[in-house]
């Protein structure tokens, strides 16, 4: 059973949506929610492949999960299936127990009416990560995403 997550209808064809998850400069256009802005620092998009990403807010004094006003956290890309789903591993990189520890993010694309239902769901959040936030969180990026490629 996730711990968290969002849906959302895209109005864009699966093949797109799964090229934005894929791809590292439209990963730093959509995946930080609202305040924040995306690096992304390493990138293999490839399944054991792995990645890197900082979170930055953008009130540099909000405190972060990794450093005062950021969260970095690094993974692997656990399963790849083409316009299908996209598996990671993810973990902050931090020195706070409950804020530490792998988790699972699943991201499903399903045929919808005019577009693709995307799913994301999380499995394994740490403690000290609210699955209300993550979840808000999620939601925006998940808009974000659907900024970016409705609009291509």
């Amino acid at each position: 059973m996730p711990d968290s997550g969002a849906t959302r209808v895209i109005r864009a064809p699966r093949a797109a949506v799964y090229r934005a998850l894929l791809d590292p400069e439209a990963v730093e256009q959509w995946r930080a929610p609202d305040g924040m802005t995306a690096e992304v620092l390493a990138w293999e998009p490839v399944v054991g492949g792995s990645f890197r990403i900082t979170l930055t807010y953008d009130d540099r004094w909000r405190e972060g999960k990794s450093s005062p006003g950021a969260d970095t956290y690094h993974g692997t890309f656990a399963e790849l299936v083409a316009d299908t789903r996209v598996c990671e591993v993810v973990e902050f990189e931090t020195a706070e127990p409950d804020m530490a520890g792998p988790m699972t993010v699943t991201t499903r694309l399903a045929d919808a009416d005019g577009g693709t239902r995307v799913t994301v769901t999380f499995e394994g959040i740490p403690s000290g990560v609210s699955p209300e936030d993550n979840a808000a969180g999620t939601s925006m990026s998940l808009a974000n995403l659907a900024d970016l490629v409705e609009g291509a």
